[in-house]
């Protein structure tokens, strides 16, 4: 998208230049009726000097108005010439015309990526019941005669109804139809995906891989064909977005959302601010629970059913996906960064599956207030722990058995980069793939010292 200068403006105290809309005829026009009205002013006194300064007041204000009302330069739409030409010469009382070079930025982000933008419905077979009737003593008729009528209502499956029991947000990333969003978004198993677009089309999806450690997942929607004039089949492409660098990023800058709000108001639109970055939160919902790491935080209101929508800057890219909010709060909000989608997204495309390293141990971070309850030497580190429930601390068979670690000790450095809550295992074992060979620093018993690690890979 094009960049914008903002025109420049410069007080000149009285001067009038060339381009000013109070222009030196008007100018001439004010001096002539000052003469005027003084020359009248001594012989029709103040009643007929009053009227003459009240004309010349009008006059003016009405220039003031006129100048007031000239729209503002409008930026240009980033897909189309003819657009801003249109813009240029609509009329003010025929078309609202965005007053800020912001308000127009936004409008164009909108029109653009709002066709890629799409609803998830997700739909189960679920039972029918019918309500019935029964007698209790219709059985004993036949002993006593004719029993009193007496009915007990009861319910009996009639089958199954295809029914929607919840929607999300997703955006499209490729002409052939794959699609981001949440993980969360698509959990169920045995649910019907379906994606409907800004146009109203409906597409049955396939869930093609859920992030193991993201909430992210990637789905596939079939081209629509046509035939050309030569009756040959062709594939109808989709529109896509433009995948920005979320690692660019500042806080207070503009963001848009844009998803399908409370499952039901499709392309919701909100703005707001970049309020954070690097959070940490574990957010919660259906029984599924998952710690969010590094994430953006964001006032642009984000509402149930904006799960998986696209976070975007003002040139029209995708910075974030959109995946939780602070319940009880106002306005806080938090978006994967698109960083980590890009290496899911590279990963389907080239192997068809989503994976990541497997260390294959279970710890907690070190802190200070770790330090002291586990009388640790050092205030940083992962400390490699058993289970809420009793799960061994090593998983069987993984890297780490390989390795020989053992529950208690503690990971101080992970290919020499130290390991804090700010910089998390998880977050540092994600820069690496399957298969490759890394250095750990380890702390059992007071003493330090260092092994070798082939990665595993972690399953979905």
């Amino acid at each position: 998208m094009e960049m914008y200068e903002l025109p420049k403006f410069k007080f000149s105290g009285l001067k009038l230049n060339k381009t000013s809309n109070f222009s030196r005829n008007n100018f001439k026009f004010l001096v002539i009726v000052v003469v005027i009205s003084v020359l009248l002013g001594f012989t029709a006194g103040s009643i007929g000097g009053g009227i003459f300064y009240f004309k010349i007041k009008d006059y003016i204000e009405k220039q003031n108005q006129n100048q007031a009302l000239l729209p503002l330069p409008s930026l240009p739409s980033p897909n189309s010439k003819q657009e801003t030409k249109t813009q240029e010469t609509a009329k003010p009382q025929n078309k609202y015309l965005p007053r800020t070079y912001q308000e127009q930025a936004i409008i164009n982000v909108v029109k653009k990526v709002s066709p890629a933008v799409v609803s998830i419905i997700i739909s189960k077979d679920l039972p029918v019941y019918e309500e019935y009737y029964e007698n209790p003593f219709k059985e004993y008729e036949e002993f006593f005669g004719p029993m009193p009528e007496f009915k007990i209502p009861k319910y009996r499956k009639k089958g199954t109804e295809r029914k929607e029991v919840g929607g999300g947000t997703g955006f499209i990333i490729s002409k052939d139809g794959l699609v981001l969003t949440n993980k969360h978004v698509v959990l169920d198993e045995k649910a019907v995906y379906t994606v409907l677009t800004n146009d109203g089309k409906k597409f049955s999806a396939k869930v093609l891989a859920k992030d193991p450690l993201q909430d992210l997942a990637i789905l596939k929607i079939e081209q629509e064909e046509t035939k050309d004039k030569n009756g040959k089949t062709i594939k109808k492409p989709f529109p896509t977005v433009v995948l920005g660098d979320s690692d660019k990023l500042q806080i207070g800058q503009t963001v848009i959302a844009i998803g399908n709000a409370l499952g039901e108001f499709r392309n919701t639109v909100s703005v707001g601010v970049v309020s954070g970055l690097g959070r940490r939160v574990t957010a919660s919902g259906g029984g599924f629970v998952e710690v969010l790491e590094d994430v953006i935080q964001t006032d642009a209101a984000i509402n149930r059913g904006n799960s998986g929508g696209p976070l975007l800057n003002l040139k029209g890219e995708v910075v974030g996906i959109n995946t939780a909010m602070a319940v009880g709060a106002q306005s806080i909000g938090f978006a994967i960064p698109v960083n980590k989608a890009k290496r899911d997204i590279k990963q389907i495309k080239e192997i068809g599956k989503i994976v990541y390293p497997f260390l294959g141990i279970r710890y907690i971070l070190v802190n200070e207030t770790i330090k002291q309850e586990k009388n640790l030497k050092y205030d940083y580190g992962a400390l490699i722990v058993r289970g809420d429930n009793g799960e061994p601390a090593i998983v069987p068979g993984s890297s780490a058995e390989k390795a020989g670690l053992k529950e208690g000790d503690v990971i101080l450095e992970f290919n020499n980069e130290k390991i804090t809550p700010d910089n998390s295992l998880a977050k540092i074992i994600s820069k690496y793939n399957p298969g490759d060979k890394v250095s750990l620093k380890i702390l059992r018993n007071g003493k330090i010292f260092t092994v070798e690690v082939i990665l595993g890979e972690r399953e979905e």
